[in-house]
């Protein structure tokens, strides 16, 4: 474990770590806010998954999350979003590999040596968290914005137990149905669309639901509305009678102005169920 750097931060502590993964193959960077009420002992997480085209520095230096998970004594992680380094597979589009691993485990040349995203977030950056650092394993929550948000839901509902509670900033929803989805997941998965079905929130919902308190917020004016398919989310969790608040907000768009702007929603939403 390398420390990049460690900046006191709302009477915490902002720290960005490296490390070699033995689940990408690669060393992964990600940042960790830690309250001061860390120094007493593990303090609940929340995760942020980002989206496209980000790192681990995105939502930490521009959500504004680390204010409000402060008042609240959260730790709050982020991970990268794919694994990196020269001899890691690319493409010069955005929105596939490097900054685009969509938290899926890649099958599919040559995505596969080093394109393990879900093992990574799910099973070995949590171990090294509660190894290294005053965080509690049993209180946890996800969030995520876009690709993120994508990432956090697929997460909460394939992993029962896990997260008391999840919510997303104008997250990918039918990623099997949407362009946002299907160029990544034939890229990575192939043709098999019982592997998609797994990393699919509209499908998802459909099949497991999620036993716990779910907040998403997706703009009007959002660029991408058309890739997101809130619709098709929402449908499906009335269909299933999800506990859910599905807000469409007047204006906004798909940028980190907007996820700003509801951060301490998303913060005390998660804090009530974190606390509780």
């Amino acid at each position: 474990m390398e420390t990049i750097s460690e900046n006191a931060c709302f009477g915490g502590v902002q720290g960005v770590y490296r490390h070699a993964s033995d689940a990408t193959g690669c060393d992964m960077t990600f940042g960790l806010f830690l309250p001061a009420e860390a120094k007493e002992g593990p303090v609940p997480v929340l995760w942020y998954l980002s989206g496209l085209t980000c790192t681990h520095e995105n939502a930490m230096t521009k959500a504004g999350a680390q204010a409000h998970a402060a008042e609240q004594g959260l730790a709050l992680v982020f991970p990268d979003t794919s694994p990196r380094g020269d001899d890691v597979a690319n493409d010069d589009a955005f929105d596939l590999g490097q900054g685009a691993g969509f938290y899926v485990n890649a099958t599919r040349d040559p995505w596969a040596k080093h394109y393990q995203m879900w093992d990574y977030v799910t099973e070995e950056l949590p171990r090294i968290l509660t190894a290294n650092f005053a965080v509690d394993e049993e209180r946890q929550a996800i969030t995520g914005h876009s690709m993120g948000g994508h990432g956090a839901l697929t997460a909460a509902m394939r992993l029962p137990g896990r997260f008391r509670s999840v919510s997303a900033f104008s997250p990918i929803c039918h990623p099997s149905r949407s362009d946002w989805g299907r160029k990544q997941f034939t890229a990575y998965l192939g043709e098999d669309r019982d592997a998609w079905a797994r990393h699919d929130a509209t499908l998802l919902m459909e099949a497991e639901g999620f036993d716990g308190p779910m907040l998403i917020d997706t703009g009007t004016k959002d660029q991408f509305l058309d890739l997101l398919m809130p619709e098709a989310l929402a449908a499906a969790a009335l269909k299933r009678r999800q506990q859910a608040t599905i807000r469409m907000q007047p204006g906004y768009d798909h940028s980190y102005f907007f996820v700003s702007s509801f951060m301490a929603d998303h913060v005390d939403f998660h804090a009530e169920a974190l606390w509780a």
